[in-house]
């Protein structure tokens, strides 16, 4: 059996694998509230009901690290996540473009649109983070990862 997702959106097959990075949340004004390194994994599972698994590890300098592992499941033509920090669903635009559309849990009255768009190696991705309460954007998350 191989994962639904090779025929309804083939282009996010090509995120599969290890991606280092580093994540960078900036206010408004483009100042620097938050940098970490990151360690992102994706895999997409060919059975099961989970056709999408992600595991992520975080290290801030000092020594504090996060991790923490989803999975996603096909609701019609978009990956649906329920976790305990976010809820929500992503899609891909074409090839190289993904959108998700996240409520936050963690982080009271929150919401953010995340774009991922893939580099044209397949090797080099940038993503954004653009975060909202009460309908006003006030932070944005940066992140530039490499396929190893």
């Amino acid at each position: 059996m191989s994962n639904p997702l090779a025929n309804i959106m083939p282009g996010i097959l090509k995120h599969e694998g290890v991606w280092l990075g580093e994540y960078q949340v900036i206010d408004l004004y483009g100042k620097v509230i938050d940098r970490h390194a990151s360690r992102v994994e994706c895999e997409f599972p060919s059975e099961g009901e989970v056709v999408y698994r992600q595991h992520n590890q975080f290290t801030w300098e000092g020594g504090r690290e996060v991790r923490v592992s989803f999975d996603g499941v096909l609701e019609g033509n978009r990956i649906f996540w329920d976790t305990p920090t976010f809820r929500g669903y992503g899609w891909s635009v074409n090839e190289s473009v993904f959108i998700l559309e996240l409520d936050r849990k963690d982080v009271e009255d929150a919401r953010f649109t995340e774009i991922i768009a893939l580099g044209e190696s397949g090797r080099q991705r940038a993503r954004t983070w653009h975060w909202f309460k009460d309908g006003k954007c006030y932070q944005r998350t940066l992140c530039n990862e490499t396929l190893r």
